[in-house]
């Protein structure tokens, strides 16, 4: 099996800080971040980052939806303006990083990498073709989103 990897960024005119702490809310922000893609939200343990324990279903494509449960760690807690949220799903191999840095003055600059083990044989090149692709750009939702709560708030 081989590793499928997704990745898409963005910059938020918002203080990095003030974006780690919408996307590490769980229990309000996140939930309203979250397009059409995702259903059955539920917080089920925590909801502030550390130690949360979040449910959903990801629709990736019309037949294809996966069952997420995921566990949230901050690894880099203690570094100051480099923020870290790590989602790994106990249903599967898939771990979601966020990566909150500081860009140029009074922005942040999101990142969000999707890695899991990918299928072999010919579904897995259309996987390892087609799924970062696809996932990347419902994360770029999520992004718009994130991008435009922010400029709300700071309104």
């Amino acid at each position: 099996m081989a590793q499928v990897e997704a990745t898409t960024e963005r910059i938020i005119a918002a203080n990095p800080d003030d974006v780690f702490d919408a996307l590490a809310d769980y229990s309000g922000t996140r939930a309203k971040l979250l397009p059409e893609h995702f259903s059955e939200y539920e917080v089920r343990e925590g909801g502030d980052g550390e130690g949360t324990l979040v449910h959903w279903r990801l629709q990736a494509t019309s037949k294809r939806v996966r069952d997420c449960l995921l566990e949230v760690t901050e690894p880099n807690s203690g570094e100051l303006s480099n923020g870290e949220l790590v989602e790994k799903d106990r249903n599967s191999s898939m771990v979601t990083t966020w990566r909150v840095t500081p860009a140029e003055e009074g922005k942040a600059r999101v990142v969000v990498t999707s890695t899991w083990q990918g299928a072999t044989g010919i579904g897995g090149f259309f996987e390892r073709t087609f799924a970062p692709k696809g996932l990347a750009r419902i994360y770029d939702l999520v992004l718009d989103r994130l991008a435009t709560e922010m400029e709300n708030k700071a309104q």
